[in-house]
């Protein structure tokens, strides 16, 4: 597809930008000896001690020949060992010496500093949005082979309205419900909005290929209890574990949180949902006929203890 000068432009401004904030382009990383290249290779040993240099090579991209030059320098500064394999001596064995694993722990310890300092100028939700921002760019630029790219991120301007209209419509095509339930919907969505406490509250939008595909929310019931409300996946992204990953996400967040229960509502026909719901843990509570919307439903409350 041909991309528009613009995107790339982007692309390049983003990058420009990140190097510099982190300051990667410096001679050496964090004010260390090392390169950027060679934390990363000693990140790699240290992480996966005994890998083979091919393996190494091939993970991070590098040229065969710059890597070995690379370990050499590391085995002239004791922080590396190469140990022949017994079942094929051109394969090498990686590890780091007692050196080497203290240098990586005082790159390591740096890195984490800077990343802390980083988000520590950011208020609770400016946090959320960095790193769901990063998970998202880190899932669309690498998918499975054949799958397409999926990514939950927090609301921004526009998605709350989206929301409510794909309820609408969606409920309306499928099960024939009335506006009234878009009515319901607005009003979920607009409290949301009006009270909204980062700490112990989220929306997630769900993204197939770049493109909004699902919804869910937590909210505050009480100091104790927290409700899952507008689950939701669009029907050309159904078959892709949407909303498995949305209600894994809620309940992920209540119990970072501090809740002790999760609970929601929903209708007994809603049988998708009803399944993600019961794989997550939830349990059914209560249940009885309801007249709302149009038609004739059985409500049903779902508990989640955590």
């Amino acid at each position: 597809m041909p991309v528009p000068p613009e995107k790339i432009q982007l692309v390049r401004r983003f990058n420009r930008f990140y190097t510099r904030r982190l300051g990667l382009l410096r001679e050496g990383l964090l004010d260390t000896p090392f390169s950027l290249t060679q934390a990363r290779v000693l990140f790699e040993i240290a992480h996966r001690p005994g890998t083979r240099s091919a393996d190494l090579a091939a993970e991070l991209g590098l040229d065969a020949a710059y890597l070995s030059r690379l370990l050499v320098s590391f085995e002239r500064r004791k922080l590396l060992t190469r140990r022949q394999s017994r079942d094929d001596r051109r394969v090498n064995h990686l590890r780091l010496t007692t050196r080497g694993r203290a240098a990586f722990a005082r790159l390591d310890s740096l890195s984490r500093a800077q990343s802390g300092e980083l988000l520590a100028g950011l208020t609770g939700a400016g946090q959320q949005r960095l790193t769901d921002s990063m998970a998202a760019i880190q899932e669309v630029l690498t998918p499975a082979a054949g799958e397409p790219a999926v990514a939950l991120r927090t609301h921004r301007a526009g998605d709350i309205g989206w929301v409510v209209a794909r309820h609408g419509e969606i409920y309306t095509s499928e099960y024939g419900w009335d506006n009234t339930f878009e009515g319901l919907v607005a009003e979920i969505a607009g409290k949301f909005l009006g009270r909204f406490d980062p700490a112990r509250e989220r929306c997630w939008i769900a993204e197939l290929n770049g493109q909004r595909a699902g919804s869910v929310f937590l909210v505050k019931h009480t100091a104790t209890v927290a409700k899952l409300r507008l689950l939701l996946v669009e029907p050309s992204a159904r078959g892709h574990s949407l909303g498995t990953r949305l209600v894994d996400a809620c309940v992920a967040f209540a119990r970072e949180a501090g809740y002790r229960k999760l609970t929601l509502w929903t209708q007994n026909n809603l049988h998708a949902a009803r399944r993600i719901y019961r794989r997550a843990g939830f349990q059914l509570a209560e249940e009885g006929p309801y007249q709302a919307f149009g038609v004739n439903l059985v409500q049903q409350v779902w508990d989640l203890k955590l």
